[in-house]
């Protein structure tokens, strides 16, 4: 049977990289080919003068830092934050705790296309529009990212935590020096995916942002394939670079995206 389950893993992999491997042969071509068979989509002459044009003739490599920037600081501030509401759900007794979880919890329940109009009216009343703290503040509470690491917290024995404060650890070191470090699959998985779910948002920047020199890569792109529907290769040229990272996050964290989303029951 094994041969059977490698075959069809074999074959699901094919399925799964074929458009890949298809947009970045056609990033290669040269333009104005004529496409007759499908053959023809992976035949010489091959170039890379379309990269260049794109490169640098248009703003795409500052809307891909634009990208990296607000990713970035999406990612940790958003589990700082998160790690510090989880720990103090789970281990810090405080008055109102359940009803602060399930405060939480109920941030689950309500769509985020709901609260978009309040949340812009906010960042207007708070000149946040058209600037990279607009990007990034109102992005910041995850509820999800909260919730399971309190999951992981709550995993830890209160035991452990009880022997440190006799020894004179605080709240701070307690939280900085023993349960980050044993949450750390957690955290690298919600980081990734958080990381991720930035990188391709698209509602909000598109909401807040009037700029085009502060213009994100999902929404900067489709007002570029605007000008090229004529052509294949600039589309191919575009979406191949805006996913190099994306792809190279994935092949160097493979592991830690596996075992945290593995271990946090996380779906989709």
């Amino acid at each position: 049977m094994k041969w059977l389950y490698r075959a069809i893993s074999l074959l699901a992999a094919i399925v799964f990289l074929a458009p890949v491997i298809w947009m970045l042969v056609v990033s290669i071509k040269k333009e104005g080919m004529k496409i007759i068979t499908v053959v023809d989509w992976f035949t010489p002459p091959y170039s890379f003068a379309v990269y260049d044009e794109i490169l640098n003739g248009t703003k795409l490599t500052n809307w891909m830092l634009n990208s990296v920037l607000v990713a970035v600081a999406v990612t940790l501030l958003t589990v700082i934050i998160a790690a510090m509401a989880g720990f103090a759900l789970s281990k810090v007794p405080f008055r109102y705790r359940a009803f602060m979880f399930f405060f939480v919890l109920a941030g689950l329940l309500i769509p985020g296309e709901a609260t978009i109009i309040p949340l812009y009216q906010v960042a207007k009343d708070m000149d946040l529009l058209n600037s990279y703290e607009g990007l990034v503040i109102p992005m910041l509470a995850s509820p999800v990212a909260v919730i399971v690491l309190k999951s992981f917290f709550d995993g830890v024995p209160n035991d452990l935590l009880e022997s440190v404060q006799i020894d004179g650890g605080g709240v701070w070191r307690i939280f900085a020096h023993i349960m980050l470090p044993l949450i750390r699959p957690a955290l690298a998985s919600m980081a990734i995916l958080t990381f991720i779910g930035s990188w391709n948002n698209f509602l909000w920047p598109f909401l807040s942002i009037t700029d085009d020199n502060l213009f994100t890569l999902p929404m900067g792109i489709p007002t570029l394939m605007s000008q090229y529907s004529e052509d294949y290769v600039k589309p191919m040229v575009v979406n191949t670079i805006a996913s190099l990272p994306i792809m190279l996050l994935f092949i160097i964290f493979e592991r830690q995206i596996v075992k945290g989303v593995s271990l946090s029951g996380i779906k989709g």
